[in-house]
Order: C-alpha cells, then sequence, then structure tokens
C-alpha cells in the first residue's frame, strides 16, 4: 500500500513537470497560425502568413542558414579539440590531469554575461568584433566542455589494458588512439558534436556582445524581433524548429526500435 502510494506521487509529479515543460510549446503552435499582425491566439481564422513571411524573409532565411553553418563549424571544431584533450588526459590519467579537466569544465559553472564580457574585451584586441571567425571561436570555447564530458564518459568504459595490449603487440602509438581509443569514445564524440551544435544554435549572450551588423544568427534575430516590434512570426519559426526537433528524435526511436 505505502509502495502504491510513492509510485502515484512519483508519477504524478514526473506528469505535472512534464505538463510545465511541454504545455509553453503547445501554446506557441496556435499563436503561430494567428491571423493577427501582433502575438495573440487568431480571431477570425487559421493562417499561414507569418510561416510564408519566414520563407520568403531573406532576412530569416540568411540568420537560419548562418546559425546552421556556424553550428556546424563549431560541432566540428569543438569535437575534434574536445576529444583530443579527452584522450590526452585519459592516458595520463594524473592529478595533472584531473586539474586540466576541471579547469576546461568552469565555463559551464560561470555566466554567461561574465563569459561574453570576457569575450568582448579580449576579441577587440585581435580584432574579431563582428565576424564568423570571432562567433566560432566564442561558440568553440563554450561548447568544448560538454564534448569532453560526453568523450570522459565514453572512455570511462574503455579498460586501460586495451591500449596496453596493442601496444605490446606492436602497434604505434598513432595507431593504438585511431584504432583502439577513438572507436571506444567515438559514441560520446557523436553525443559532444550533437550538443556543441546546439549550444552554438541556441547561443544569444556571446553574440549580442560580439556582433553589430555583419553577423546576424537566427537567436539574434528572434531577439530583435521581440524588442523592436513582438513578430508573430517568431511564433511561427519557434513552431517550425519544434517541429524539427521532435521529427528527429521520432527518427532515432524508430531506428532503434528497428535495429
Amino acid at each position: 500500500m505505502k509502495t502504491s502510494a510513492f509510485r502515484i506521487f512519483f508519477n504524478t509529479g514526473a506528469w505535472l513537470v512534464l505538463a510545465f515543460l511541454v504545455l509553453p510549446l503547445l501554446v506557441v503552435v496556435p499563436v503561430s497560425l494567428t491571423d493577427t499582425s501582433y502575438i495573440g491566439l487568431p480571431k477570425e481564422h487559421l493562417s499561414l502568413q507569418h510561416y510564408e513571411a519566414y520563407f520568403t524573409s531573406p532576412e530569416w532565411l540568411h540568420a537560419t542558414w548562418t546559425s546552421i553553418w556556424v553550428g556546424l563549424a563549431v560541432a566540428a571544431a569543438a569535437t575534434a579539440l574536445g576529444t583530443a584533450f579527452s584522450i590526452g588526459c585519459w592516458f595520463l590519467s594524473d592529478r595533472a590531469a584531473t586539474i586540466a579537466r576541471w579547469v576546461l569544465i568552469t565555463p559551464i559553472l560561470v555566466p554567461p554575461v561574465v563569459q561574453s564580457l570576457g569575450f568582448y574585451r579580449f576579441w577587440v584586441k585581435l580584432d574579431l568584433i563582428d565576424t564568423y571567425t570571432g562567433v566560432i571561436l566564442a561558440h568553440t570555447l563554450l561548447a568544448l566542455p560538454y564534448v569532453s564530458i560526453s568523450v570522459f564518459a565514453a572512455l570511462a568504459n574503455l579498460d586501460r589494458r586495451i591500449p596496453q595490449a596493442a601496444r605490446s603487440l606492436g602497434a604505434s602509438v598513432w595507431q593504438t588512439v585511431t584504432n583502439v581509443v577513438v572507436p571506444a569514445a567515438r559514441p560520446g564524440m557523436i553525443t559532444g558534436a550533437i550538443f556543441a551544435f546546439i549550444v552554438s544554435f541556441d547561443e544569444i549572450v556571446g553574440v549580442l556582445f560580439l556582433t553589430v551588423r555583419a553577423v546576424n544568427t537566427l537567436p539574434k534575430v528572434i531577439w530583435e524581433g521581440i524588442q523592436e516590434n513582438i513578430d508573430p512570426t517568431i511564433a511561427a519559426v519557434s513552431t517550425f524548429l519544434v517541429m524539427i526537433t521532435l521529427a528527429a528524435t521520432a527518427i532515432v526511436v524508430l531506428r532503434r526500435k528497428i535495429a
């Protein structure tokens, strides 16, 4: 009886948390179909005018493609650097490596405004303000902790005797890394790359500090739309991104069930 009560309590709590997270997203969908020129529920009929405004607007499409290719560049750079760092620390496995791991993770603990201010002061000296290179470098540094944590988690399951056996059989250090360690770290690399892309695609505070007019990402355009005039196109963009996320999640789940 007591166990059943606890189960009901935790199930109810889980559903309440899920509703708290999902219901705001569901509100965005009817707002994106409004027939008004401001954010609100449809008055007379449903309309796709704001989706049309998004897909026919050079500004919105340019910002979207900018966020996508910048996110892909950040994912590639952060995955390469984070994987190399994690593998190096895994091989060393000493106090210095542990300290280095904690230092790399500290950006997660620092408030975004503080990080962005630091980037701004340093990027001004390097003449990287309002450049794609500056944004990619900043986002790569922000994404590195997520990649390293994912790769460390994957390498935790690798027996240290396996690389030692490969070395004893005549494999070079490079062959051991590429043929033994990297395959073991691959799940963490994939996860880290996904997190890096999401961090870059969703990042707004650093972009506001580091860009002026030359670089416009999707979060920045959304922010400017909220500040200047509350455009319902923002709801259409949000709904579109939610649908893409749900579709990608459904594909992954179906592939796992088929496999």
